[in-house]
Order: C-alpha cells, then structure tokens, then sequence
C-alpha cells in the first residue's frame, strides 16, 4: 500500500532532492508462509527546501508461494461506479510503459518467461500503471481539481489475458473512491483521495 500527500507544487525546471528512508521492517507469518514487510518513507523537496510531497510506502515480500495451493477467494469491486473505463492490456502498453519507467522485469513484457518461469497465466500489469490509469480517470472527470492526497493498496493482479477496467465515485467534502476491476469482476485496486476543486 502507499499513502501520498501532495504538500506544494512543483516548479517546472526546478531542481529537486529526495529522501527516502527506510521506516520499519517486520517480519509476519501469514496463511503462505513468512512475510517481511518493508516501510519506506519518501520526501521530495523544491530547491528552497519546501517539501512538496511525501509518501509512506509498504512492500511484502514472500516466499515461493506452493504451486499446489489454491489461489486465495478474490474480493468483490464495489459496485456504484459513477466513471468508467474500459483498458485493454496490450503487450504493446505494458512494453511502452517499461521503458518510460526503466522497469526491466520481464514479468511485463516476455509471455515466454512470465508463463514457463514464473509460473503467471500472463503478463503481469504494472501496479503503477493501473493507478496512472486510475487517476487519469478522477482527472478527466475533475478537471480542475488539486489532489491533496492519495491512500492506495494493490488486492491482486491483473494480467494482460483479458480486459480491465478502471472506476470512481465521487464522495463528500472534496472526497473520491477509485478502483480498478479485474475481467472476471474481482477487486485489483483501490484509492481514496481527497481534493480541492
């Protein structure tokens, strides 16, 4: 999961420092076994030292998850979307979008070695992606509006084996829930972010 806040804005041209720290480590045992959680804390400062954003980030790692163990039961997508958007996974995005951020995982990009090695029906979707895709949606609906803050936590993935899609509502007092549906219906994502219009 990530929890951003948006403090200032940043300067185009500006120079800016960041500062990552590593917050806590913890070691669980969860239903597939030893867990570490890893917890980030992320600050990007303007050339005169104002912090323009922060974010608190926790990683899992895991072991090999058991080939023979089935997969957990997938959580249902809220169901009161107000903004919709169909995505089509091509292979093509997903290649795209590993260059634009210098991921070289061949989980994104190489069927081969995703499906034989790592043992997923499909390429895998970048998390990062399919938020980009859900805040697009929250930005061509709200065109105006200035996010102050972003709370978002990644349920399962998403595979380039069929379509998905991206959601919103909006809430109350500068409020939006956004979240991002397997094809099969299941949750992939969620967010809330608050805002001023």
């Amino acid at each position: 999961g990530s929890k951003m806040r948006f403090e200032s804005p940043i300067r185009i041209g500006e120079k800016m420092r960041k500062v990552i720290t590593i917050a806590d480590i913890a070691m669980k045992e969860g239903k597939s076994g030893k867990m570490c959680f890893v917890t980030t804390t992320e600050e990007v400062f303007g050339e005169d030292g104002r912090l323009t954003t922060s974010e608190e980030r926790t990683q899992v790692y895991r072991e090999p998850a058991d080939p023979n163990a089935p997969p957990p039961p997938p959580r249902p997508a809220p169901a009161d979307a107000v903004w919709s958007r169909t995505v089509h996974p091509s292979s093509v995005l997903l290649f795209r979008y590993s260059a634009l951020t210098m991921n070289s995982h061949r989980i994104h990009y190489d069927k081969d070695y995703v499906r034989d090695v790592e043992g997923y029906p499909g390429l895998l979707v970048h998390g990062p992606l399919t938020m980009t895709l859900m805040l697009d949606l929250f930005r061509r609906e709200n065109p105006d509006a200035t996010m102050k803050t972003l709370d978002l936590r990644a349920v399962s993935p998403v595979y380039d084996t069929m379509d998905f899609s991206v959601h919103g509502a909006p809430g109350e007092d500068g409020a939006c829930k956004l979240w991002a549906m397997t094809g099969e219906g299941a949750l992939a994502m969620s967010a809330d972010i608050t805002f001023e219009a």
